[in-house]
């Protein structure tokens, strides 16, 4: 039986706008008397959920709002969630940085964390006392972090500058030193915040590997949070879904990214964008629309169902080598095929590219399109990328494939 060793019971954290404590010595008072008696805080009845897109009218928000779940131990766990839904707070909730404003949080064993760059770091000591300093708060004796000093050193690669005070490091080498002390530092959980973003891409594959190997190797409990679906989903076996402060999804990591994708990520659930005509633009996008053989817009389809993108674009170019490059993404933005076509005209056209149906395994995709002279400069590349997601034929069946399988389906024959 697995152990339990992170519990949440009915978390909750809010805090008022610009303001420490309720404000006044009179509603602290009152909040004093109310908690003596065991009554509940009146503070705790107002508020509005954690909403960056809205201004609002309270000056309270709940950046938590009754959040339940269990972590057991050798658990990876990826919290992800949109800007705003809570994931950094939850983050220093269980790291102990922050008290919830209501509920308990219990956990079972040493905690690593690593927040944001510099944390635990005091800036005018050396790398070397900063090592020594991050061990005894984890409750390690002095000779089993020297066991450990040559490890931390070495995947640091601030071999250099370890007796320079932290203060006078850059912020890639505050966290290149952060992360290996969390991560080699004997904790039985290590939580590790959007901070790895920080690094070089060569440094955030080696810390993904560590990671990978402290919870899978080790059997020490991680929780990662990351914007990087691809790293999540590589890191991660389960996952939890925050949404303006709520746990909307707890399970395992695909279906986790599933529910964010098709209905909390950018975008999600739309058959067509459109733009303005942009006239500082020498060829722009304006619009892209998934369709079905018939001409309706379509939000999903089934998989043996034919795929038609409208794609409708401005050209003022005229034999400059200029093309439009048409792909489509797996649902971490990885391109899984590409083509292209010059653009041999002048004005506002439309084309149509047809996807067979039954070539793809149901799933979430992405299409990108962008406008390009090879070589010389970028036209236009839309922020944004439409969703596209195939669906399993049969009701009885999983709504997606299984990406195991690949992801295209080409009927190619065996001959004896």
């Amino acid at each position: 039986m697995s152990k339990v060793v992170i519990k949440a019971e009915h978390i909750s954290k809010q805090y008022r706008l610009g303001l420490v404590g309720t404000g006044t010595v009179k509603d602290d008072l009152k909040r004093w008397w109310y908690n003596l008696r065991g009554k509940e805080d009146p503070f705790l009845k107002i508020g509005e959920a954690n909403d960056r897109s809205s201004k609002g009218e309270s000056d309270y928000v709940w950046s938590l709002r009754d959040i339940n779940f269990e972590i057991n131990q050798g658990d990876s766990v990826g919290i992800i969630g949109r800007n705003g839904a809570g994931k950094s707070t939850l983050l220093k909730i269980l790291s102990q940085v922050t008290q919830p404003t209501t509920g308990k949080i219990y956990t079972k064993g040493r905690i690593a964390s690593l927040l944001e760059v510099g944390t635990g770091f005091h800036p005018e000591m050396t790398g070397r006392e900063n090592i020594y300093l991050n061990g005894a708060i984890l409750g390690m004796r002095k000779h089993e972090i020297t066991r450990k000093f040559d490890e931390i050193i070495a995947f640091s690669g601030v071999e250099r500058y370890i007796d320079t005070p932290v203060k006078r490091y850059s912020s890639g080498m505050y966290v290149r030193l952060a992360f290996a002390v969390a991560a080699h530092l004997e904790s039985e959980i290590l939580i590790v915040d959007e901070v790895l973003a920080v690094g070089d891409a060569e440094f955030q594959k080696k810390c993904l590997g560590k990671m990978n190997d402290v919870s899978k190797g080790e059997g020490r409990t991680v929780l990662f949070v990351s914007h990087n679906l691809d790293a999540v989903k590589k890191l991660c076996d389960k996952g939890v879904l925050l949404h303006h402060g709520q746990l909307i999804h707890e399970g395992s990591i695909d279906t986790t990214l599933d529910s964010y994708l098709l209905n909390y990520s950018s975008n999600e659930k739309q058959s067509e964008l459109s733009y303005e005509i942009d006239e500082s633009k020498e060829a722009q996008i304006l619009k892209v629309a998934l369709k079905d053989k018939e001409g309706n817009e379509i939000i999903e389809f089934y998989s043996n169902q034919e795929i038609f993108v409208h794609i409708t674009l401005r050209n003022s170019l005229f034999n400059k080598g200029a093309r439009l490059n048409f792909s489509i993404l797996d649902k971490f933005e990885n391109v899984i095929f590409i083509n292209r076509k010059d653009l041999d005209f002048i004005g506002t056209a439309e084309w149509i590219v047809k996807i067979p149906g039954d070539c793809m395994i149901a799933n979430l995709y992405k299409i990108g399109l962008a406008l390009d002279i090879p070589k010389v400069k970028l036209l236009d590349l839309p922020s944004e990328k439409i969703n596209l997601s195939i669906v399993n034929i049969a009701q009885d069946e999983f709504k997606y494939g299984d990406t195991e399988n690949g992801i295209f389906k080409i009927p190619i024959q065996w001959i004896s």
